[in-house]
């Protein structure tokens, strides 16, 4: 298989500047606005969990404890309805293929649009590809960012070979797969140039990373994996603290790994994997006189792709004076463990941004989620209102003659208690010791039916209904007029996924079909959709070209061959003799049924059976022909006579062999003289 990239060792002054490099692009992302504390306002709503007031926090904390008479706060859910939508209609519309990118060539080059197919559906089932779409879609509504990485990589995975000796399980092989992955980026710990705008970062930016946590073994195995990694470095890189801070505890930093604090009741606390300690439990606390390397128990490791001139970092390549895309792998931001510089076809950073609302305005556009926040905020306080109505209703508010009634027994918490009054009380009337203030609820039902009205609204701001949302709307429409409706409703949705076709899809089949023509090496692949094993020759398919057209959800194959006008002129040529006279119509209809995913070329007849089938047709036609006259000729003895010498001076049947058609491939056949 052909190297994909090409991996460098590079000198201690050009790793120094390239860390400096990382600092400085971590910096330009941050230092104009704190985006990860916007991020997490958004996820804050997304989740209904922003309400942190004294009142809530305290019905929450009674509530746990057993207490349901104490009424919390409630967060009217808009933000997250509104959003799962969005992502939902999107997915439907992009995901729901198999394979998720379906393959189309012309009529010469469809074993090779098979054999695209097939490794495309491959990398998808081992690469994930659902899921992290499906994860870019949310981020790219909640926050009107998506990030996603689209490299051609390599992984050590298992294959099983028979092997006598090992015993009658299959035994383990290990096997390099490369393929292309996708992989959503986590955009609080994204850092990107943000002085172009995010569809033109892969085109134009100088920088774009990313930051993940790896446990001292994943990270060990990580760089296993790496080809011509720097080895020299990778006890230094274990050796070192998360951002530069001693026993592995991140400094804090913008550089640090950042995840945000945003469900009080996680399952998990996040902060509780530094904590850890596994080294504690074999007695290894630290660097002891044997051991080499101090192992920490997380990592910061940073993955920077960074368009640059090697000259300015001292790094001797050819054309070291002509901007290149380089990949780095940094390990808690101090030790470079990986330099690779990308020679894809493509020339882009393999990272792209979906913004589905883009105006113009780059980074100021507001996200589907931050649009209908407000409409969220408002409709929770209309809530709140009658919440703390009906917290009035349960405890309302009195006076009470202090002298004739005992404080602590007015407000007692048990509600059946009985309050005794005190002597001063006695002879005169209680009723005048207690005054209740009269309680009336008039604003709840109008608060009500604005919430109602807000939801509206947020609808409207996102061109959603109701229905879209998997809700039941009363009315007498037709199922037409439902129809009718529902297609008209889905034009925004619409607008927003020919968006995503533009930034993220067009591209990103770009690089998958560049990747697997420049890299793909000689495999095997089962295709489910064909329920067949495909062979894949990477010669056949790079002088194919010019030849793929790769579709999607939004773009679907019919439209790239124009299926339906090919179906009206298939029935013209069906119903035309001097049309089919002049069309192999068998060859059309198979190539039309591959386009769709049904391979007919299997059953298709060869030029031999077809000449075989031609020359019985036409003795079995003869034969009936002089059946039919000896039999109307049986009266006349002399005639009868001359017609079975005529017969008898007919050719034999055609046999296969003579054409050089076997019926049964599984028997093999005889030699037979040609027919002349």
């Amino acid at each position: 298989m052909q190297k994909s990239n090409t991996p460098m060792i590079l000198s201690r002054k050009a790793q120094e500047g390239i860390i400096q490099f990382q600092k400085q692009a971590y910096s330009l992302t941050n230092q104009q606005w704190n985006i990860r504390e916007q991020l997490r306002q958004i996820d804050l709503a997304y989740i209904r969990e922003a309400d942190l007031t004294t009142e809530n926090q305290r019905a929450r904390l009674a509530n746990s404890y057993g207490d349901s008479n104490r009424l919390q706060n409630i967060t009217i859910p808009v933000v997250m309805p509104q959003v799962e939508s969005a992502v939902a209609y999107q997915a439907a519309v992009f995901l729901q293929g198999v394979p998720i990118f379906g393959v189309v060539a012309a009529p010469q080059y469809e074993d090779q649009a098979i054999q695209m197919e097939t490794v495309i559906e491959e990398n998808s089932i081992r690469g994930g590809w659902t899921r992290e779409l499906i994860m870019f879609f949310r981020d790219s509504f909640k926050f009107n960012l998506g990030i996603i990485e689209v490299p051609w990589d390599r992984k050590v995975t298992a294959a099983l070979e028979t092997d006598v000796k090992f015993g009658p399980q299959g035994k383990p092989k290990e096997v390099i797969w490369e393929g292309n992955c996708l992989r959503r980026w986590d955009p609080y710990n994204t850092f990107f140039d943000t002085r172009v705008c995010a569809r033109d970062v892969p085109a134009r930016g100088e920088f774009c990373g990313t930051t993940i946590l790896m446990g001292r073994i994943d990270l060990k195995q990580f760089i296993n994996e790496l080809p011509d990694k720097m080895t020299e470095n990778v006890a230094a890189a274990f050796n070192s603290g998360m951002g530069g801070a001693e026993g592995g505890f991140s400094s804090g930093g913008i550089e640090a790994y950042y995840m945000p604090q945003i469900n009080p009741n996680a399952l998990i606390n996040k902060n509780v994997r530094a904590t850890t300690d596994w080294m504690a439990w074999a007695g290894i606390t630290g660097a002891s006189d044997n051991a080499k390397i101090a192992y920490k128990n997380l990592y910061e490791v940073t993955i920077l792709y960074a368009r640059i001139i090697p000259s300015d970092f001292s790094i001797n390549v050819p054309s070291r004076n002509t901007p290149q895309v380089w990949k780095f792998i940094i390990v808690n931001h101090q030790v470079v463990i990986y330099a690779e510089r990308q020679t894809n076809a493509h020339n882009m950073i393999p990272v792209l941004f979906g913004q589905p609302n883009e105006d113009g305005l780059w980074y100021q556009t507001k996200s589907l989620a931050s649009n209908v926040k407000p409409f969220q905020d408002v409709s929770t306080a209309l809530m709140n209102s009658v919440i703390a109505a009906r917290r009035r209703a349960i405890s309302d508010r009195v006076l009470f003659d202090p002298s004739r009634i005992n404080n602590a027994d007015i407000n007692s918490a048990n509600p059946s208690a009985k309050i005794p009054v005190r002597p001063s009380a006695y002879g005169k009337n209680i009723a005048e010791a207690v005054y209740a203030f009269p309680f009336r609820d008039d604003q709840s039902p109008l608060a009500m039916q604005a919430i109602a009205q807000l939801e509206m609204m947020a609808n409207k701001t996102s061109g959603h209904n109701p229905a879209q949302q998997g809700q039941f709307v009363k009315g007498n429409k037709t199922l037409h007029e439902y129809q009718d409706v529902m297609a008209h409703a889905n034009g925004r949705d619409q607008l927003v996924a020919m968006m995503f076709e533009s930034q993220v899809f067009t591209p990103m089949k770009d690089i998958i079909r560049l990747n697997i023509l420049q890299y793909q090496g000689k495999e095997s692949y089962f295709s489910t959709a064909r329920d067949t094993m495909v062979d894949v020759d990477p010669v056949a398919l790079r002088n194919a070209v010019l030849n793929f057209k790769i579709s999607d959800g939004l773009i679907p194959a019919d439209k790239l061959i124009n299926a339906e006008v090919m179906m009206v002129a298939m029935q013209q040529i069906g119903s035309s003799p001097q049309l089919g006279s002049g069309y192999n119509i068998a060859p059309m209809f198979s190539y039309l049924m591959k386009t769709q995913g049904a391979s007919l070329s299997e059953f298709e007849k060869s030029n031999e059976q077809m000449a075989y089938e031609q020359a019985l047709g036409a003795w079995q036609q003869q034969m009936s022909v002089l059946q039919t006259i000896i039999t109307k000729a049986a009266s006349n003895l002399e005639e009868f006579k001359s017609l079975q010498e005529l017969v008898k001076a007919m050719p034999p049947q055609p046999l296969p062999e003579q054409f050089g058609y076997n019926p049964n491939p599984k028997v093999p056949q005889q030699n037979a003289d040609t027919p002349s």
